[in-house]
């Protein structure tokens, strides 16, 4: 594993990806940035973390000749990944909320966002960013957000948290490699917030709707079981899981 260390950066996948294009960097190289000036989060969102207080940082995974069709799988390793760093670390009441923010009971305490490098329609590499919240205690009146030291009280050590959930990177993946793809999917099922329970949506026309989430298609979107026992499939940008 090759790790690169930055006081600051605008972002570590925008980093990861320019030293991609200009070298052949190995697989697992690190990039971690004590501040990010332009972390970003799904869908354009902002990730916003103080300094020295939080892992933020991307890993290069490469994958020759990976399907694109079936990429929601590395949202599945990765997911899986963090859930067992944090499920070892003893952080209470751990889910997955579709498709890879990490909760603690209805706070969200770890974002994902997975950047893939293609070649026609295979996934040759995927850049991977993760920002998860561990030391910091102010999140300025943001709704729904803790940290590790919030939910423990206690101070954790970055570098060894990094370590660990690079470690468990590394397992999933190599799951992955060996054709395990049905573990996977039922571990990430079982770990996945709100599954068969009634719940509350937002369409992207903003229309509330009830619903009950039953699963995951092949492709990743999310399967949700409307009135009459309707399955309507829902990619990123057309619902919203309210709390």
């Amino acid at each position: 594993m090759q790790l690169i260390k930055l006081d600051a950066i605008d972002s570590t996948n925008s980093y990861l990806k320019s030293i991609l294009q200009h070298s052949n960097a190995p697989d697992f190289t690190v990039v971690v940035a004590k501040k990010q000036i332009q972390g970003r989060g799904q869908m354009g969102t902002t990730w916003v973390s103080e300094e020295g207080k939080n892992l933020t940082f991307s890993v290069l995974k490469k994958i020759l000749n990976f399907n694109i069709q079936d990429q929601f799988l590395l949202n599945i390793c990765v997911s899986l990944a963090i859930y067992d760093t944090l499920n070892v670390m003893q952080i209470p009441d751990l889910k997955v909320k579709w498709p890879n923010d990490i909760l603690s009971g209805t706070n969200k305490i770890c974002g994902v966002l997975i950047e893939n490098v293609l070649s026609g329609k295979k996934i040759q590499s995927s850049i991977i960013g993760i920002g998860l919240n561990i030391n910091q205690l102010s999140f300025n009146n943001l709704p729904n957000v803790s940290s590790l030291k919030l939910i423990l009280g206690k101070q954790f050590d970055l570098d060894e948290v990094l370590l660990t959930l690079i470690d468990n990177l590394k397992n999933t993946f190599l799951k992955l490699s060996e054709k395990k793809v049905e573990e996977l999917k039922d571990l990430y099922l079982k770990t996945l917030f709100r599954k068969d329970k009634p719940s509350t949506f937002k369409s992207e026309n903003e229309e509330m709707f009830t619903g009950i989430i039953r699963g995951i298609s092949k492709e990743g979107k999310l399967l949700v079981e409307i009135e009459d026992e309707i399955l309507k499939e829902f990619g990123l940008k057309e619902v919203k899981l309210l709390y």
